[in-house]
């Protein structure tokens, strides 16, 4: 297989002339251009493009660790960095986490020995402490409000549409909340906002029978709701983690032959537009777009992004 040595002895030309013509990073005349291209096909050369990784300190590829995909919330963030990374010129790398600090820890690692040019954490378990350890190393950045500690982040701004959401249950008088959630209280930053902002309507805590975790997509959502139709007092309202998970819920429901409840979905997905269940966006292409900003410009900034509460024609709320 040729190399560069090989392309300048067959051209006629420096290396220093093959390599800028080939790294396109410097002037090289039309003459000399049109004599190494001849080369390069004659020879079928390839570019050694971890070498030159090495030589500009850059891999173009951004790391996004994700717990996992099934769940919409990080399946649509992470299609949001991925078509962001592509408009920006660079390639993202999946890195599944399932929620294992020790997996996190390595992906660090990872981003230590050069092999991404910064990390995305669309969520993690891992401790900011040692984050901090790793950022003299390349760009992180969280997706989640981390206050004033110095690591860049960009988040959706839930608490706002949460209390209004909220209130226009109350209003509406419904008397049983139901609720599914990814993870408990203490490990997710959605659960808490999602409770705190109930009780700060409701003042009073949720019936746990009416709180049901571990709820990702279509069928843990029809699983929840059969869970909600075995219950004495079934929920008159669902606060659902996502419009799919909704989607199940009313599925269920309808396959059981029992009146669906008033729900909400979240993220705006095509299920709650097909079967016009409200829902709430927290507009994560504009996330996904401010991270890769964040990590291709290397700045410590915190960028919040707005919620919306979109009301579906005719729905309850």
């Amino acid at each position: 297989m040729a190399n560069i040595k090989d392309i300048a002895r067959l051209s006629g030309y420096s290396v220093a002339t093959v390599s800028r013509y080939i790294n396109k990073n410097g002037y090289v005349s039309a003459k000399a251009a049109q004599a190494i291209q001849r080369v390069v096909e004659n020879t079928d050369y390839v570019p050694n493009t971890i070498a030159r990784d090495l030589s500009t300190g850059q891999t173009k590829t951004i790391g996004v660790v994700v717990p996992f995909l099934e769940y919409s919330y990080f399946s649509q963030l992470f299609a949001s960095i991925a078509k962001a990374a592509f408009n920006a010129g660079y390639s993202v790398i999946a890195l599944k986490s399932n929620y294992d600090s020790e997996l996190e820890r390595q992906y660090l690692e990872q981003l230590h020995q050069k092999k991404y040019d910064g990390l995305i954490f669309t969520s993690h378990t891992l401790s900011l402490k040692t984050m901090l350890l790793y950022k003299k190393y390349g760009p992180i950045v969280c997706c989640r409000n981390l206050g004033d500690v110095p690591i860049a982040s960009t988040y959706a701004v839930r608490n706002k549409t949460y209390l209004e959401v909220f209130d226009l249950i109350k209003k509406e008088n419904f008397q049983r909340v139901a609720m599914t959630l990814n993870r408990a209280y203490g490990f997710s930053p959605t659960t808490r906002a999602t409770i705190d902002c109930y009780e700060q309507v409701f003042h009073q805590k949720p019936k746990s029978e009416y709180i049901v975790t571990g709820i990702l997509g279509f069928t843990d959502g029809y699983h929840a709701a059969e869970h909600y139709i075995s219950l004495p007092e079934p929920p008159d309202f669902i606060f659902a983690n996502g419009d799919n998970i909704a989607a199940g819920i009313y599925q269920c429901y309808r396959d059981h032959h029992q009146p669906v409840p008033a729900m909400i979905g979240q993220e705006d997905e095509v299920a709650s537009r097909l079967m016009n269940i409200s829902t709430i966006d927290h507009h994560y292409e504009e996330v996904g777009e401010n991270a890769v900003n964040l990590v291709i410009s290397k700045r410590i900034e915190h960028i919040p992004v707005a919620s919306e509460l979109i009301l579906r024609t005719g729905q309850t709320i």
